[in-house]
């Protein structure tokens, strides 16, 4: 059977290749190259000239279930760093996608990957449309990771969004509630009310939080933001 050499054939059709052309067709090789984890390609393409920030067409995003835009998506739900890096060095936007690309890398629980997208601007208050909370979505998957929460905290998470109940001190936990486990996330469910940090954490949790924000190594500025509402306090202790 023939090998293909994918980036020999690269070599050879690029310099016959209009990149005009292949924008109408609603899709870049940097996606195809992307989806493939084929990093050497990526980078033969952005030599070439070929836009990190091209989207894909409408069209072709009703294919996929996330609705995925940019070629970086691609990259990190397959968790590969070296692809990411190249988009990202060729200045590819990192909040493109309905889906952000940092949710992927939290879920996927990545540091480098994380750490990757932070440094190059990926929004880290980002609020996610399914599991709608009163604070930015990416700190539910900092639960019971340190690593992972001072990374958002460094990268300027909003922290006070965590302490700012809307429901006051009255009592405001249903009874069915469940709340998050340190395992298991329901982001299958929509519902229509924002959900509070203090109503999402377990009792272990709690101290988790209070340990991490008023720690030693953590910035001033978080330890005065330290106030959970008290009848969510009662029923978590």
């Amino acid at each position: 059977m023939l090998k293909i050499d994918l980036a020999q054939a690269l070599k050879l059709l690029l310099p016959v290749t209009s990149i005009g052309e292949v924008n109408d067709s609603g899709m870049s090789p940097l996606h195809s190259a992307a989806a493939g984890g084929h990093a050497h390609c990526i980078k033969a393409l952005l030599d070439a000239g070929y836009d990190p920030n091209y989207m894909l067409h409408p069209w072709v995003r009703r294919s996929y279930d996330d609705e995925r835009k940019s070629a970086l998506f691609f990259a990190v739900t397959n968790n590969d760093v070296p692809s990411a890096r190249l988009l990202l060095e060729a200045g590819a936007m990192a909040n493109q996608d309905p889906v952000k690309c940092l949710q992927v890398a939290l879920r996927l629980g990545n540091y480098e990957l994380i750490n990757l997208l932070l440094r190059f601007g990926a929004n880290v208050n980002y609020y996610c449309k399914v599991n709608t909370t009163h604070f930015p979505s990416a700190l539910q998957y900092a639960l019971k990771d340190e690593v992972v929460l001072r990374m958002l905290c460094n990268y300027g998470y909003d922290v006070e969004r965590c302490f700012d109940c809307p429901y006051g001190n009255s009592s405001h936990v249903p009874e069915d509630y469940e709340g998050w486990s340190n395992t298991v996330i329901k982001d299958t469910m929509v519902t229509n009310q924002e959900a509070a940090f203090c109503l999402q954490v377990s009792s272990d949790a709690v101290t988790f939080y209070f340990t991490v924000f008023s720690g030693l190594d953590v910035s001033p500025e978080y330890k005065s933001l330290l106030s959970f509402c008290f009848s969510s306090m009662m029923s978590q202790l």
